[in-house]
């Protein structure tokens, strides 16, 4: 039978380091004799002598987008929860200034978009800049209105 088997999963111990010579890692620990590397605390991966690294040239963009859209997320389940706790009246409009209004949305935020989950009870008039299908559907069906702003 193989001892290297998928089946088996073998873990040797790390090396230990400093242990006397006849462990083979003894006296320099593998680090070979004296220069940079060979002291402790030394990180010299990104050092290019006097001249600006790399990484410090480059501005620095990353994953954040320059013009992201912040868009506003809110559930079925959590606008019905506002209409039980008397935050939204279900007779107005409710948009994204009213949201804001009321402090159910942050006003950092300049979209908002109406999601599926959970329940609707009550009839609403909502006006939305996205909409997902189903959440459409749900509203639809009590016989409330939803208005998207600027459909693609």
């Amino acid at each position: 039978m193989n001892i290297l088997s998928n089946k088996v999963k073998i873990k040797k111990p790390k090396k230990k380091l400093g242990r006397g010579i006849g462990t083979g890692k003894g006296k320099t620990s593998g680090r070979g004799i004296k220069g940079q590397k060979s002291r402790s605390g030394v990180a010299i991966k990104s050092f290019e002598g006097g001249q600006m690294p790399l990484y410090r040239r480059l501005p620095k963009r990353g994953f954040n987008p320059i013009n992201k859209n912040k868009i506003a997320k809110i559930n079925l389940d959590q606008l019905q929860n506002f209409i039980d706790n008397k935050r939204v009246d279900p007779s107005n409009l409710i948009n994204l200034e009213n949201l804001k209004k009321k402090n159910i949305i942050k006003k950092t935020y300049l979209k908002f978009k109406i999601l599926a989950n959970g329940n609707l009870k009550t009839k609403l008039d909502i006006e939305a800049d996205y909409s997902s299908v189903a959440a459409k559907e749900k509203i639809e069906k009590i016989g409330g209105i939803i208005k998207i702003k600027n459909p693609k």
